[in-house]
């Protein structure tokens, strides 16, 4: 029998493969805008996430850089580019961020330009701590995002030298409000609750109003920590729910209400004891409670060599992540289960398009 002759055999003895349950495409996301896209869009935020941190070659214009970087990234979420492989790139996004020291040789004076501060349950090498440039690919296909960084690193070539790097995953979200849902942490706790979520709370709290170089942008910070996971088991389930001042099933606050409720840091027992312990997380890190805006945070779990969190954060301010983790060193139970190994800050740069390219603003 020959080939074609078994080929039409099997295709008239089986019927055609039904599609019908195929999974839809997933939609993609324009990378171009007044923001940059992987920050507040796509929502909820993709499953998968790479972070580079790099240095600039001295010798290296920034501009010019950062120009050729918005342009493959157009080509690549738009699925144009051939380094893609094929693959489709669905609902990757790629964010760009610059660091203080780029920051500060245009204007000291703008946001991004200091450095963080140093802060207690650090062990951190010199190459994990800071750097000149950030680029965050997020997808929900993780095959996409190695083919990805490698095209962008062969684009930026010589021009950049790779300090650290760290891939991530988000757990099964879990609805919180309607539109919006959060992940488990590894801890089993349900992570980024509280946050911008709203239009005006993003203007207020997320995204940089001026000067003009910076408008659109907003400020990163990310701290890899690697987590006690087994000490933590320990506690008893009440015990951890006390740390975190959460319902571990839940995600309720210990002084009721549903997930998205606020804590009430004033709710006590008939004997007088806080239901939120003093030193619990939601308490010690609570906006209001710190003095400050809020900030957007995303959480991502990492394997290996110790079980640990890549932490996110968004915000238009540092000090509304300085003066939060400020007054958790103080006295925050959770902490106690953390270890901090790298740590940066980035200033986000402003949304690009065709006619404006990306950093234009900023590196003229």
């Amino acid at each position: 029998m020959t080939a074609v002759g078994l080929s039409a055999g099997c295709q008239s003895s089986s019927a055609p493969p039904d599609r019908s349950d195929a999974p839809a495409p997933t939609p993609p996301v324009s990378p171009t805008g007044r923001y940059q896209a992987g920050i507040t869009l796509p929502q909820p935020a993709q499953r998968n996430l790479l972070a580079v941190v790099a240095d600039l070659v001295d010798a290296a214009p920034v501009g010019p850089l950062l120009a050729e970087l918005g342009e493959a990234i157009r080509a690549l979420t738009e699925g144009t580019d051939a380094r893609l492989m094929g693959l489709s790139p669905g609902d990757l996004t790629v964010t760009i961020g610059v660091g203080p020291r780029l920051v500060r040789t245009v204007d000291p004076d703008l946001p991004g330009a200091k450095d963080l501060p140093r802060f207690s349950r650090e062990r951190i090498a010199p190459g994990a701590r800071g750097g000149d440039l950030l680029i965050q690919i997020c997808a929900d296909d993780a095959l996409v995002i190695p083919v990805v960084a490698a095209a962008l690193l062969e684009q930026a070539g010589d021009r950049i030298r790779e300090r650290w790097r760290q891939s991530g995953v988000r757990g099964a979200n879990v609805p919180v409000a309607k539109g919006r849902a959060a992940p488990r942490n590894l801890f089993g706790f349900v992570d980024g609750i509280v946050g911008p979520h709203t239009k005006a709370e993003q203007e207020r709290d997320l995204w940089l109003s001026g000067p003009a170089p910076v408008a659109g942008g907003t400020l990163a910070v990310l701290r890899r920590m690697d987590l006690d996971l087994p000490r933590f088991a320990k506690l008893s389930v009440a015990g951890q729910e006390a740390v975190f001042g959460r319902r571990r099933a839940t995600g309720v606050p210990l002084s009721g209400g549903t997930i998205a409720s606020g804590p009430d840091l004033g709710a006590k027992t008939p004997d007088g004891r806080y239901l939120v312990p003093v030193d619990a997380h939601a308490r010690r890190a609570h906006a209001t409670a710190v003095g400050v805006g809020l900030m957007l945070r995303r959480s991502y779990s990492i394997d290996g060599p110790a079980p640990g969190l890549l932490f996110v954060s968004f915000q238009n301010d540092i000090r509304t992540f300085t003066n939060t983790l400020t007054r958790m060193d103080n006295s925050d139970a959770l902490l106690d289960y953390t270890t901090t190994t790298a740590s940066a800050s980035f200033l986000i740069l402003p949304g690009f398009d065709a006619q404006h390219p990306l950093g234009s603003r900023l590196f003229r």
